[in-house]
């Protein structure tokens, strides 16, 4: 696996907030993670990105998947050992929940900050064209304040953020979150894009539907432990989701 979550718990002071949760997640995959508010989904990114340190429990770091080098294999990166920059550096990217981007500064002096940690060059300019490519509207904009932005102009700022540091996971907090119908739509066309280009995604989603739809494997989060797993399509029609998340 290319991530593997094992048995975490994290604690806020004496409240549990995730137990025993365990999650995978493959090359080339996106996996979503629904479930209610509270239910534990920002805190579980928040773990593996090095933002909060969990009380038990191992987030494993595996680019090799199994492949073998000179040596012999490499052992997974304890993730919840590092942090966040580190973790950066090792090809996870958070995009957090309220897209969090750096409203005074430019377009694309927003952009070029999710490539801090790299070599200034002709990648970082190649991967900052693509950005502009996969997001005509922050092509227009470059220039423009990053506050002066709409609502899904700045999510599709933050997305590609972590995109200038070439992500191999890329990790999706609520990205259609306060976003009218069309640009949720445009939103997860854009993420089924990014993950056909190669980068693999854990996407955390209140809309579960729309979630589901986007992703190949799917876990649900109810009061801090996963409840369900399956493939995201048998997750579409299970009654207790359909019950609980999807509206009947």
């Amino acid at each position: 696996m290319l991530l593997s979550v094992r048995n975490l718990e994290v604690c806020y002071g004496v409240i549990s907030a995730l137990q025993d949760v365990s999650v995978d997640v493959s090359r080339g995959e996106i996996v979503t993670l629904i479930g209610a508010n509270g239910a534990g989904k920002t805190t579980l990114l928040r773990a593996i990105s090095g933002l909060l340190r969990p009380q038990r429990g191992q987030v494993l770091w595996d680019p090799t998947q199994g492949n073998t080098a000179g040596n012999g294999h490499v052992p997974p990166a304890a993730l919840e050992r590092m942090r966040p920059h580190e973790i950066v550096r090792l090809g996870v990217c958070h995009v957090p929940e309220g897209r969090q981007i750096f409203a005074n500064l430019s377009v694309r002096e927003n952009l070029m900050l999710g490539a801090y940690q790299r070599s200034a060059g002709a990648a970082v300019q190649s991967d900052l064209e693509r950005c502009y490519t996969l997001f005509p509207v922050l092509a227009e904009r470059r220039d423009q304040r990053a506050g002066t932005l709409s609502g899904g102009e700045q999510q599709m700022l933050a997305i590609g953020r972590a995109l200038m540091a070439r992500p191999q996971l890329l990790l999706l907090d609520e990205p259609s979150l306060g976003l009218a119908p069309l640009v949720v739509r445009k939103i997860f066309q854009i993420i089924r894009d990014i993950n056909a280009s190669g980068t693999t995604i854990f996407l955390v989603e209140q809309n579960a539907h729309m979630a589901l739809t986007v992703a190949h494997r799917a876990y649900v989060l109810q009061t801090g432990r996963v409840i369900k797993s399956d493939v995201a399509s048998k997750l579409l029609e299970d009654p207790d989701v359909k019950k609980a998340y999807l509206g009947g």
